[in-house]
């Protein structure tokens, strides 16, 4: 090795002074214009430090002369987005829900809000299309609707939840657990999922179908009808059609007549403003299952309606 420095004739360039087995390095200087670069690039940094946020602090960063953050800027922009959003957030707030398809930019403004709310509280559940997960959660793209599918039903349901034990305007019923709290026997429940079966069409009536359907009448009409058609004002389901959110099969059935789900939904009048949730209830009507409001009722039938002939029972 050796550390004489010395002119390279090809190059014209001399050596840095070591060798190492016949090898050396040049000596090459850097080009002017890469030297100047890095020489602004320097006072930039410094002039940078001086006009903008540079040093971490502990709870922020030196403010520099600007006074600009980058949070200081989103607010900014959240604010002129929120004031731009006003007059449709007003407008959305002000107008009955049942009006809503009467204004149809309205409409589709609210749905345009609530597709995007739904995306951050409600796809966990019931899936980025509104599917559902059979089994856990109901799809939200039919028209099959414990509740009601209307845009008013549908508002509620999100405003007070279902089955919130600490809020007493909360959508509640409660399907008795037959099995579980020996209301009825294996066989009864066996008998039962029979006739069930038979009014859904899954099965011919049977001997255990007939016995089966005595069991309905004392013990399901109240809250599923008496043909099964299901309840609304109840929460109950239909049970005539091919809708099942824990499933069809006898032994699902079986099972939810022995210990219901039950299932919870959480209210979200106390997580969301009014305006996004009535936003969300557009986004949902309009996913495939959306129902018209009903007709308005004539006081004389609604006085009738309001005088029931019985108390029913949950089931």
């Amino acid at each position: 090795m050796s550390d004489k420095s010395r002119l390279d004739e090809p190059t014209g360039t001399h050596t840095v002074g070591h060798e190492w087995d016949g090898i050396e390095e040049l000596n090459t200087p850097l080009p002017r214009w890469w030297l100047w670069t890095f020489y602004a690039c320097i006072a930039w940094a410094a002039v940078y430090v001086v006009l903008y946020p540079a040093w971490p602090m502990v709870n922020s960063a030196t403010q520099g002369v600007l006074g600009w953050s980058s949070r200081g800027d989103l607010e900014k922009e959240m604010a002129g987005h929120t004031a731009r959003r006003a007059p449709i957030v007003g407008a959305i707030a002000s107008i009955p829900i049942a009006a809503l398809p009467s204004k149809p930019e309205l409409l589709e403004a609210a749905i345009q809000g609530g597709s995007a709310a739904f995306k951050v509280h409600c796809v966990q559940c019931h899936g980025a299309g509104g599917a559902g997960v059979v089994g856990l959660y109901p799809s939200l793209t039919d028209d099959d609707w414990l509740w009601g599918g209307d845009l008013a039903n549908i508002e509620t349901t999100l405003i007070h939840g279902i089955r919130n034990p600490d809020h007493d305007q909360t959508r509640l019923n409660v399907m008795p657990a037959f099995g579980r709290d020996g209301i009825l026997d294996s066989a009864a429940i066996n008998d039962l999922v029979s006739h069930v079966r038979v009014i859904s069409r899954q099965e011919k009536p049977s001997a255990a179908s007939a016995r089966g359907a005595a069991l309905f009448e004392n013990n399901c009409v109240a809250c599923h009808g008496t043909n099964g058609e299901g309840i609304r004002e109840l929460g109950a389901p239909k049970l005539t059609d091919a809708v099942w959110l824990y499933g069809g099969s006898r032994d699902a059935i079986a099972k939810t007549i022995h210990n219901p789900r039950n299932g919870v939904m959480p209210r979200w009048n106390d997580k969301l403003d009014a305006v996004t949730i009535r936003m969300l209830a557009a986004y949902v009507h309009s996913l495939g299952g959306g129902e018209d409001a009903p007709a308005p009722v004539a006081p004389a039938a609604a006085e009738a309606a309001a005088v029931p002939d019985k108390v029913p029972a949950n089931g």
